[in-house]
């Protein structure tokens, strides 16, 4: 959670003793503090005993800082997360996802950085879609078609972006000086009026935030459509094997 936005003061460094790495490094500790709305350029300087002058000579804005901040995040996150393997794609992928789940769930930081700043940094979108690829070559790989594997991998990344963002919503929601507290669903569900929504509510289910439960019911929906789709054959696998298979015309024949 993001805390007020002040950074111990440290022993000045001398001039020229900072590097793009130390900054890094330093953006991360004090993103860990205040969060990455809170981050700037002076209170940096102050995090890290120097002038702001000298981030500057590195990073010329906050944008620039924040991308290779992306970056780096990015690395952790692909190091963090398992392969897709074709021999066992199925508790491979479903691993994939927890653990992409859980590795934002445990750090808001990277969490933030992302979901939301991947998309403005070339750099940061290339090395995603190389770990995207690698995926979708397993599922392949597989017995799903490229499309069938690139809509699968697609389905599964965006339940968990989806889940993961709606939390830290809520997160963000219960920190904020106006926030209303936490959500009860018992007090938005009128029994008399959605009777069976008020029993799931009851049975301890949420519908205004996302749990287990529902994240779990997501994945295996999109697991099992996957599978089908496998031993199926898919439709472009069996739309090539009877073109494959279809008799010639005499014309073609001669």
């Amino acid at each position: 959670m993001a805390k007020q936005a002040t950074a111990e003061k440290r022993q000045r460094r001398e001039r020229g003793s900072i590097n793009p790495d130390d900054i890094i490094k330093g953006a991360f500790e004090l993103a860990e503090d205040v969060g990455i709305d809170n981050l700037s350029m002076p209170l940096l300087g102050k995090h890290l005993g120097v002038g702001v002058t000298s981030i500057y000579w590195y990073f010329r804005k906050k944008d620039d800082l924040l991308n290779a901040m992306t970056d780096r995040a990015l690395r952790q996150y692909a190091f963090a997360t398992p392969y897709v393997e074709a021999k066992d794609w199925r508790e491979t992928l479903a691993n994939h996802a927890r653990s992409m789940r859980e590795t934002f769930m445990g750090n808001p930081i990277l969490c933030d950085l992302i979901l939301i700043r991947s998309a403005l940094s070339p750099r940061a979108a290339k090395l995603g879609v190389q770990e995207v690829e690698k995926a979708i070559n397993s599922l392949v790989e597989a017995g799903l078609s490229p499309e069938a594997a690139f809509d699968t991998y697609s389905a599964m990344s965006v339940h968990v972006r989806g889940s993961v963002v709606l939390q830290r919503l809520r997160e963000k929601n219960l920190a904020g000086e106006d926030g209303h507290g936490d959500i009860d669903d018992s007090m938005s569900v009128d029994p008399d009026s959605t009777p069976l929504l008020a029993t799931i509510v009851h049975q301890g289910h949420h519908i205004s935030a996302p749990d287990d439960r529902n994240f779990e019911f997501g994945l295996q929906c999109i697991l099992d459509h996957a599978e089908r789709l496998i031993a199926d054959g898919t439709p472009a696998r069996k739309a090539a094997a009877k073109t494959a298979t279809r008799p010639r015309s005499r014309a073609a024949a001669r």
